[in-house]
């Protein structure tokens, strides 16, 4: 039996489970199995690999950054974008990859109008997941803005941002895990109140499917997504991966 699972700290609303569940038996794959392991700190990591038998693993919140001085090398997309998310176990070797910026990017471009594409983004958080996010713009020639409650030299804080801001920054991209389950009333504080039907939200929470940010964007026009596209197709990334089809 192959063992495949993921790590973080606090995953009990995980969708990985049933979707890979599901994906096996859709498929008829009998081998294989997928597990939480949750992670009361980074350092518990080195004891679940010698304790588990394990054939490759997802990596989330908060692990995606601090994971990776446990691995022994990184693909090149990796390291470029300073985060992982996947692990693959090669050879004796654990290799880390980041599928998230190809599902991002992948659910992203269907949803950007053409003025969207021009516009910048507004990028809320700066945590690992906010990295393949950043990579993604960059790739598809987006320009952004950083938001952070702490923020360093070039960031905004939450509270710098008015109308104006909005103005020109058509597309706000949740990264943080506000209105995640179970804290599903909390949301980023902004001037909902400017945005209009010209505006993308995008929340990569998908657990509520419409969170607090999304209404507020909705009730004023926007449109919205949730992060639940960029899941199965961040999924399927790790799947081929892990089984060696696109190691990219």
């Amino acid at each position: 039996m192959r063992t495949f699972g993921l790590i973080g700290k606090h995953l009990t609303h995980s969708f990985s489970p049933a979707y890979f569940a599901g994906k096996f038996e859709k498929e008829g794959i009998t081998d294989c199995c997928y597990q939480l392991f949750p992670l009361s700190n980074i350092e518990a990591f080195e004891l679940l690999i010698k304790e588990e038998q394990l054939a490759g693993l997802n990596v989330t919140i908060p692990y995606k950054t601090a994971i990776m001085p446990f691995l022994d090398a990184l693909s090149p997309q990796a390291t470029a974008i300073g985060a992982v998310n996947t692990i693959n176990f090669e050879d004796g070797k654990l290799i880390g990859h980041n599928t998230d910026v190809y599902g991002f990017q992948t659910s992203l471009e269907k949803q950007l109008t053409a003025q969207q594409r021009k516009a910048k983004a507004l990028v809320l958080g700066t945590g690992g997941a906010s990295k393949a996010v950043v990579y993604a713009l960059e790739s598809l020639g987006m320009a952004y803005t950083m938001v952070s409650r702490s923020p360093k030299k070039g960031m905004l804080d939450y509270e710098a941002i008015k109308a104006t801001i909005l103005e020109e920054h058509l597309v706000i991209i949740n990264t943080t895990p506000l209105g995640m389950t179970p804290e599903i009333e909390s949301y980023p504080q902004l001037p909902y109140e400017a945005m209009n039907d010209q505006h993308l939200l995008y929340d990569l929470v998908y657990n509520p499917a419409e969170t607090q940010f999304m209404k507020k964007g909705k009730a004023q026009g926007a449109a919205t997504v949730n992060g639940l596209e960029m899941l199965h197709l961040q999924a399927e990334k790790a799947w081929a991966i892990w089984n060696k089809k696109n190691n990219s």
